[in-house]
């Protein structure tokens, strides 16, 4: 329930006084509370008769002491209880007026009400964990109430509002007390820690329930066994699953499709199977959601012939596939580059009458775009406002990605600001993808002032809209702006990473400074960022353009003892320095070496040859 403003609560008593004083010019009676020397007595009799419009009329003069006192009075009918807490104010209430009330609103048959009212208590700050506690527990023995229901009720409200803290304060202070709550105050604390990977404090509350003699229940070890998939400890899921049947507890199809979900997350498929056959062995019929998993396992491995036989092995034994199961099959083809294989599946389940949602569209749209049929795409927008699909965020995304890859910034923008009119509030895909439009046409002021705009709209760039930005300037050999974007990443504490360090190390090779490039490189390690083989790559790049291949050479070196197998890239950068410092014969050493990897060599890698060797046909005879 709502707590009243004490401001409101005046302004409305003010509007009460202004009528009642211009209902006196005209001579009209106006309605007073009926006078009384107890104020007590005279707000019981408002409260047990619902003349609530009088105890509006007192709520300003009511003190502390006088609504504990009748919270107590009425502690046998909380639905007036819960009536009066509406004309609680700041002044006229304390903590022992609010946990009093929770208290008796507790005792109502549905707790919905009692939930409310007790979230809002939370919400309003003014009392602490410990405080609100200590002001239960007495409001709990002057009632004489003995049960856990007013604490399974707060820890309820905890967990609804994630308040992980305050939960887990809460549990022990109870646990102090001896206070020993309901199981279904546990599973409330336990899925919100295995929600919100506080996973140590879930195994800890776990095994607390074991030693307070809590009984688990089959939604208990399915939050655990879900514990255990999210850690990935599947054969660990698999023994907790034998010991619910050990203390007689029988697994149900939310427990089997845990385990069968958290094989598939592993791509582990065959594992999955088996699982599923068990469960069918047990007399434990698989729902949309057991075959949806696999369904979805075999699209991300590529088997959608496989995938397409249990959509219809499921139809088989009278399971109707969900929009969620079709969307998987549907992003599989989409990914896999056939749309019209996706569209099929489509218009198939248009025709068994299930809906089609914004992720649907979102998986056909985004495969349009990669092809290159934007106006195809858009064209599914407006199919999408007749079927009364609005587009989500990640559809403006994929559109304005589109656009922004084709180069068409006005377009971009242009859909930027529909989506801010929608009241879609864009974000860091959205401005990072505008930033790489702006950087191709080498518009890096405009880049520079959306990205201002950005942060003043309280946006905090990621490391890929900076990584972005950077690059842009990088690429237009603005070098001493990039530095500065590095400084306000440790200024916004955004950590760069090593498509940072890369991008500022080809921005100095590009400008043939290799040496600054090295001190990147330095630096890069210097800050626990490990290398991958395009830093390698680049300094290479680097040093053979400006043909100092013995330093190239080295840095291959390095290179190979960091466990980095040289690419293409690797070996035509040394060839192509090598021919042009006329060392013809290494260059053949390589490419012989390239070839007997198993790398085959491009276009670039020939034409580098041909022209740093001597002979041709000497060549082709070694």
């Amino acid at each position: 329930m709502r707590l009243f403003n004490t401001l409101n609560r005046k302004t409305l008593h003010y509007q009460t006084l202004t009528t009642t004083t211009r209902r006196q010019h005209f001579s009209t009676p106006e309605t007073k509370p009926p006078p009384t020397n107890s104020p007590h007595i005279t707000l019981q009799n408002y409260i047990s008769s619902s003349q609530w419009h009088f105890v509006e009329h007192l709520s300003d003069t009511l003190t502390p002491t006088t609504i504990s006192t009748t919270l107590y009075n009425f502690r046998t009918s909380p639905p007036l209880v819960l009536k009066f807490t509406q004309f609680f104010t700041p002044n006229n209430t304390n903590i022992e007026c609010y946990s009093l009330s929770i208290a008796i609103i507790s005792q109502l048959p549905s707790h919905k009400s009692s939930l409310l009212f007790i979230k809002s208590v939370i919400n309003s700050g003014k009392f602490s964990c410990n405080d609100l506690f200590d002001g239960l527990v007495k409001a709990r023995e002057r009632l004489g109430v003995s049960g856990s229901v007013v604490f399974d009720l707060w820890i309820k409200a905890l967990c609804e509002l994630k308040k992980v803290d305050d939960v887990v304060n809460c549990f022990y202070m109870l646990k102090q007390k001896g206070v020993v709550v309901k199981i279904e105050s546990c599973n409330s604390m336990l899925s919100l820690f295995v929600r919100l990977n506080y996973t140590n404090a879930a195994w800890v509350l776990f095994a607390e329930m074991f030693r307070l003699k809590i009984t688990a229940t089959v939604y208990t070890y399915n939050i655990m066994i879900n514990l255990l998939c999210k850690e990935g400890k599947l054969k660990k899921a698999k023994e907790f699953v034998a010991s619910m049947e050990a203390v007689g507890l029988k697994p149900n199809v939310v427990t089997y499709n845990t385990v069968i979900n958290g094989y598939c997350s592993k791509r582990d498929l065959v594992g999955a199977r088996r699982v599923f056959e068990k469960m069918r062995a047990k007399g434990i019929r698989p729902d949309t959601y057991s075959y949806g998993a696999l369904v979805s396992c075999m699209c991300k491995d590529g088997r959608f012939n496989e995938a397409s036989e249990l959509l219809c092995k499921m139809e088989e034994v009278g399971l109707i596939p969900t929009a969620v199961t079709y969307n998987t099959l549907i992003d599989g083809y989409c990914n896999k580059g056939d749309i019209e294989m996706a569209f099929r599946y489509k218009d198939e389940m248009v025709k068994k009458g299930i809906r089609p949602s914004v992720s649907t569209y979102n998986s056909l749209i985004h495969a349009l775009v990669f092809d290159g049929k934007e106006s195809e795409a858009e064209g599914m927008i407006e199919e999408m406002e007749k079927e009364d699909l609005v587009p989500d965020a990640i559809t403006y995304n994929i559109l304005i990605n589109g656009y922004c890859r084709s180069g068409n910034a006005h377009k971009a923008f242009s859909l930027h600001d529909e989506m801010i009119g929608e009241g879609i509030q864009p974000t860091h895909v959205t401005y990072t993808s505008l930033i790489n439009v702006l950087n191709k046409r080498n518009r890096m002021t405009e880049a520079d002032n959306l990205f201002a705009k950005i942060i003043d709209r309280g946006v905090v760039p990621d490391v890929v809209m900076f990584n972005a930005l950077i690059d842009g300037h990088c690429a237009n050999n603005n070098m001493k702006r990039a530095l500065l974007l590095v400084k306000e990443m440790d200024r916004l504490k955004v950590f760069p990473d090593e498509v940072t360090y890369n991008t500022l190390m080809q921005g100095y090779c590009r400008n043939g400074n290799v040496e600054e490039a090295i001190k990147v490189f330095n630096e890069m390690k210097e800050r626990g960022i490990t290398p991958d083989y395009i830093s390698f790559n680049t300094l290479i790049s680097g040093y053979s353009r400006r043909g100092d291949m013995k330093e190239a050479l080295m840095v291959r070196d390095v290179m190979l003892s960091s466990g980095f197998e040289p690419t293409l890239l690797t070996y035509n950068a040394l060839i192509q320095g090598l021919c042009k410092n006329k060392e013809g014969d290494t260059a053949q050493k390589l490419f012989k070496e390239m070839v007997s990897k198993g790398i085959s060599p491009d276009d670039s890698t020939l034409y580098s040859l041909i022209e740093g060797i001597q002979s041709v046909d000497e060549f082709l005879e070694k």
